[in-house]
């Protein structure tokens, strides 16, 4: 059974840091694209950041790009989301997702982020 669990929300001020971290398992982990995506209040889910299954490409929706860094550990089975320079439009719920190499999603319960200005 594939879980995802999320880990390392929280309530922070504006211009402060947060470090998300997905453990996975029941997964063959290196097969598996990794990515984060977030939920405001009364907004879809939205597209946050990437990587591959490889660890070699990355890639940022535009509304964090140079504040926020993704990153995986094979060995830990674990992705994370280091968010930097945080504003208040970055509260959400934030998502961990696994993408198959046939397109297959699986996703986490989620975390909460709540940045205050």
């Amino acid at each position: 059974q594939v879980q995802l669990v999320e880990s390392g929300g929280g309530s922070v001020q504006a211009g402060g840091s947060l470090r998300l971290s997905c453990a996975a398992s029941g997964l063959s982990f290196i097969a598996y694209d990794m990515g984060w995506y977030r939920q405001a209040p009364g907004k879809g889910r939205e597209f946050v950041a990437a990587i591959s299954w490889s660890g070699s490409i990355t890639s940022y929706a535009e509304s964090v790009k140079g504040r926020f860094t993704i990153s995986r550990d094979v060995a830990k089975k674990a992705v994370y989301l280091q968010m930097n320079s945080l504003k208040p439009e970055d509260t959400a719920i934030y998502y961990c997702n696994a993408r198959s190499r046939t397109g297959y999603d699986y996703w986490g319960q989620g975390t909460q982020v709540t940045v205050s200005s």
